[in-house]
C-alpha cells in the first residue's frame, strides 16, 4: 500500500475518525471514464485501491457540426457510470466524487448532460477547469511519488488536454492545461493509415507551437541550480511504457509506478508507430484495446513536450486525477495537514491572489465579507439551512464582489462576473465558480432573473436558489459599509416568527457616529432581501450609554 506520509503528510486532525473510509473516485475523461475505490486509513493517514474500473466512452468523439455530445455516446457513459456506482456499492463506498473534464466542459450540452446524469442516477458530477485538474493531478502524483523537496515536472496526457505542472513537496509552482490530447489530435489531424509524411509534419508542428506557452510557463519557476524529474501519467504515458517493456524487459513489471525510459526510446517508437496502419498498431503485444487509434498523437505530445522542457527521460506514475479527487476530498474533510496544510488553504488563497490582481481594496471587501458571514450565521436555521459549502462560496463572493472596478465602475458588477468566472479559481467546482460569479454580479442592481442568461445557465434549481438567497445577504453587507470606513463595528440579528420579523441591531465604531449613510443603504437594499426570504427587516442602531456628570 502506498502510504501519503511519503508525500509529507504526517499526521491527522482529531477530528478523524479512527477508523477506515471507503470512497470511490470517478473521472469523466475525453476518452475513458475511470472509477477508482478507495480505503483510506486516518490514522495514517493513507489510501489503498481496493478496485479500480474503466471503460472507453470517448466522450471527446462530439458532433463535428455542433461541438454536442452524441446521443448514443451519453448512453453509454451513463451505463457505465451506472455500472460503477453498483461496484461502488459492492465495496460499500460512503460516497462517489465523480469530475468531468474538457470534453463535458468544452461541449455546449455538456451541462444537460450532467443535469441527466443527476436526474436519472442521483450521482452529482462536478464540473472542473483545466488549472483545476491540473491542480488534482498534482496531488495524486504527490500521494503516489517520493518527491523529496525537489522540484518534479508532470505531465499528463489525456484524450482532450495535455496538463504540464511544476511542483515540489510544499506545492505547486505552475499548473497549466493546454487544448492538446491523443484523441483531439487524431480526430482533427490524422486522416490517413498509415499518417502521411504531410500529416505527421503538422502534427508535430502543431502540437510544439500549442506547447510552447505552457511549457515557458514551468520552466519560468525553476530556480537556478534546480533540476526537476519529469514524471509521466494517465493512459497514454502508462501504454509506451508497457510496451517499451515488454520489448527491452520481455515483460511487463507488475507495478509500472516509477519505470523510466527516455526521449531517444520515444523518439524510435514514435518512428515506428508512423509507418504503421492502425490495424498493425493494434497488435502490439501490451497496446490496450482502442488505444491503438491514439496513441501515435499521445505519443507525439509526449516527445514534443520532453524536446521543449530539455528533458532526456520520463518516469512513470501510476497515479493522477482520480487519486488527486481522493487527496482533495481527504483535505476538504480533515484528514490532512502538517505539510499540504497549504494545499488545504488553495480555495482562499485563490481568491485572494484575484483580490490582488484585480487592485481591490482590501479593508472594504474584508468588512464586508465579515458581514456577511456574520449574516449567515446568525440567520442559519431560521431564514435558511445553508452549510460549509455555501458559506466558503458567499465569502469569495463577498472578497471579489468589486473586481469588476478593475474594468470600468459603469456595471461593474456585471464586470465582477466576467473576471470571476474566467479567472481559473483554484480548489472550486466548475458550478461553484459559476455561483461565486453569479453572488457577485446581483450584489447590486437587478435581483437574480431567469432571463438573465449567467442565472440560466446554472445547473440546477438548488444553485439557482443559493445564488437568490445568498446575493440577498451581500446586498446588505455591502449595505452596511456604505461609506468604506468601517463605520459598523458588528450587527446582532434576531428573528422573530410570529411577525416574520429580523431585527438587526447595529453596533456604530464611533459612539458619535449616526452610521445615516450605511442606515439609509441598507432600507433602500431591503426590498431583495424581503422579498426572498419573505420577512420584514427592522435595522435600529445601537445607542450610546448617556453618561450623568
Amino acid at each position: 500500500m502506498l502510504n501519503l506520509v511519503s508525500a509529507g503528510l504526517e499526521s491527522m486532525t482529531t477530528r478523524s475518525v479512527k477508523q477506515d473510509r471507503i470512497i470511490a473516485a470517478i473521472d469523466l475523461g475525453t476518452n475513458s471514464l475511470h472509477m477508482v475505490v478507495v480505503k483510506i486509513d486516518p490514522t495514517l493517514p493513507s489510501f489503498s485501491i481496493i478496485a479500480k474500473e474503466k471503460e472507453t466512452v470517448r466522450l471527446g468523439n462530439r458532433d463535428l457540426a455542433t461541438g454536442d455530445l452524441k446521443p448514443e455516446i451519453i448512453e453509454k457513459a451513463i451505463n457505465a457510470l451506472r455500472r460503477f456506482q453498483e461496484v461502488a456499492k459492492t465495496a460499500n463506498a460512503e460516497t462517489i466524487v465523480a469530475v468531468a473534464t474538457s470534453a463535458v466542459r468544452e461541449a455546449p450540452n455538456g451541462r444537460d448532460f450532467l443535469y441527466r446524469v443527476e436526474a436519472e442516477l442521483g450521482l452529482s458530477v462536478d464540473l472542473i477547469s483545466g488549472q483545476e485538474e491540473a491542480r488534482r493531478i498534482y496531488l495524486g502524483v504527490l500521494s503516489g511519488m517520493e518527491f523529496n523537496n525537489q522540484p518534479h515536472i508532470i505531465v499528463d496526457i489525456g484524450g482532450g488536454s495535455t496538463e504540464l505542472i511544476l511542483g515540489d513537496s510544499q506545492e505547486a509552482r505552475s499548473l497549466t492545461s493546454t487544448k492538446v490530447g491523443a484523441v483531439r489530435l487524431t480526430s482533427e489531424l490524422i486522416s490517413t493509415d498509415p499518417i502521411s509524411d504531410a500529416e505527421f509534419q503538422y502534427l508535430q508542428a502543431y502540437t510544439r507551437g500549442t506547447l510552447e506557452r505552457s511549457v515557458e510557463d514551468v520552466l519560468s519557476n525553476i530556480q537556478c541550480g534546480e533540476s526537476p524529474r519529469l514524471v509521466g501519467t494517465s493512459g497514454t504515458i502508462e501504454t509506451l511504457a508497457t510496451i517499451h517493456a515488454r520489448e527491452q524487459l520481455g515483460y511487463i513489471p507488475s507495478t509500472l509506478n516509477g519505470y523510466e525510459f527516455s526521449l531517444q526510446d520515444l523518439r524510435y517508437w514514435v518512428n515506428r508507430l508512423r509507418k504503421m496502419k492502425n490495424i498493425e498498431i493494434s497488435t502490439i503485444p501490451g497496446m490496450p484495446d482502442k488505444r491503438s487509434e491514439v496513441i501515435l498523437a499521445g505519443a507525439v505530445i509526449l516527445q514534443e513536450a520532453m524536446t521543449l522542457l530539455g528533458m532526456e527521460s520520463v518516469t512513470v506514475c501510476g497515479r493522477a486525477l482520480r487519486e488527486g479527487v481522493i487527496v482533495d476530498w481527504m483535505l476538504c474533510h480533515g484528514l490532512i495537514e502538517d505539510r499540504l496544510r497549504y494545499q488545504d488553504s488553495v480555495r482562499q488563497r485563490s481568491v485572494l491572489k484575484q483580490e490582488d490582481k484585480y487592485h481591490i481594496n482590501l479593508e472594504h471587501s474584508d468588512r464586508v465579507a465579515v458581514f456577511a458571514l456574520s449574516l449567515f450565521d446568525q440567520t442559519q436555521g431560521t431564514l435558511h439551512n445553508w452549510g460549509d459549502s455555501e458559506r466558503q462560496m458567499l465569502w469569495a463572493a463577498a472578497i471579489l464582489h468589486n473586481c469588476g472596478h478593475y474594468i470600468s465602475h459603469s456595471s461593474h458588477h456585471k464586470h465582477s462576473y466576467y473576471l470571476i468566472r474566467n479567472g481559473e479559481l483554484l480548489g472550486y467546482t466548475e458550478t461553484e465558480i459559476e455561483i461565486i460569479a453569479n453572488l457577485a454580479r446581483y450584489h447590486r442592481k437587478s435581483q437574480p432573473k431567469k432571463k438573465h442568461e449567467n442565472y440560466r445557465n446554472l445547473l440546477s434549481k438548488q444553485h439557482r436558489q443559493i445564488v437568490s438567497q445568498l446575493s440577498a445577504l451581500l446586498r446588505l453587507a455591502v449595505a452596511l459599509d456604505r461609506r468604506q470606513i468601517g463605520a459598523i463595528a458588528r450587527i446582532q440579528c434576531e428573528y422573530i416568527p410570529h411577525s416574520q420579523e429580523l431585527q438587526i441591531l447595529i453596533f456604530p465604531s464611533q459612539p458619535d457616529d449616526d452610521c445615516a449613510l450605511e442606515l439609509w443603504s441598507l432600507d433602500y437594499k431591503k426590498p431583495v432581501f424581503e422579498d426572498e426570504f419573505k420577512v420584514k427587516l427592522v435595522a435600529n442602531l445601537k445607542q450610546a450609554p448617556v453618561v450623568k456628570i
